[in-house]
């Protein structure tokens, strides 16, 4: 990064379907542009490589050290940035289901962390039933990676928005940027994707990097799109509008803490 105090950031919105040649191509396309601005974390959508039906994704998972991962080390290593891999479907062994699994690569190419989705996106809305839980296994880990040495990210994928705790417990083990890749419904995201993410920046006062998916997926179901980063003091910074696209911010991390220092509600919790 340039310096400490400042992140320049970009959420990648994508359409993401079946096909993953395609999803992989459209995903590294979108990288080499958003490196064009300068940007030095990047943030992909949920499940970018494959949104379908469920026979096709368990085909499409892979393994931590497998093609896929290989690629975007390469391309986090050549750049030097920071690379969000939004989430994949990571393979199990002996498991007929997969991790939603969001992964963290470093300047060099390295995996600095690995979140496994903790919360299943097990829901009936917009005349959809959702059960994620059939063919994804939880995980159970919180997650916070350590970018350099005064700025944690605490990781996170979709549907865990809606469960604050879970963010609460990243702030508190020293998070100042949550990631947040998605695949929000266009149902439940029109009325409440910037609600909950505008939340979670106020009341962690930390800095929302959320990248979503837009568009029909290889289902016919649709994501709502709208990728935003927010700040701290609930602003949001900049959005993707219709189609995939890119948005770029600032994160300014000596504004996050004075948003601390004049509203300390951190260190006001009792309960």
């Amino acid at each position: 990064m340039t310096e400490n105090t400042k992140v320049l950031a970009a959420v990648l919105q994508m359409n993401s379907t079946e096909d993953v040649a395609a999803n992989v191509a459209s995903a590294l396309a979108l990288v080499e542009e958003a490196v064009l601005w300068g940007a030095e974390l990047l943030v992909l959508p949920e499940k970018f490589h494959y949104l379908g039906g469920a026979k096709g994704a368990v085909a499409a998972s892979e393994p931590l050290d497998g093609a896929l991962m290989t690629s975007l080390s390469e391309t986090a290593a050549r750049h030097g940035i920071f690379l969000l891999a939004g989430s994949i479907w990571e393979e199990i062994e002996g498991d007929h289901r997969a991790y939603n699994t969001s992964v963290l690569l470093g300047p060099d190419g390295q995996q600095i962390a690995v979140y496994r989705k903790i919360h299943m996106f097990d829901v009936d809305v917009g005349g959809h039933s959702y059960r994620e839980s059939d063919d994804c296994c939880p995980g159970s880990q919180v997650v916070t990676a350590q970018m350099n040495a005064g700025l944690k990210v605490g990781m996170s994928v979709c549907y865990d928005l809606r469960f604050p705790e879970l963010y609460r417990k990243m702030v508190a083990a020293g998070a100042r940027i949550f990631t947040v890749p998605a695949a929000f419904t266009m149902a439940t995201g029109r009325d409440h994707w910037e609600v909950l993410l505008r939340a979670r920046a106020v009341e962690n006062q930390v800095f929302v990097v959320a990248a979503n998916q837009v568009g029909r997926n290889g289902e016919g179901l649709e994501s709502y799109g709208r990728s935003m980063i927010v700040d701290p003091w609930g602003i949001v910074l900049a959005q993707v509008g219709d189609g995939e696209g890119i948005a770029v911010a600032e994160l300014d991390l000596l504004n996050l803490e004075q948003v601390r220092a004049n509203l300390p509600a951190l260190n006001h919790q009792v309960l």
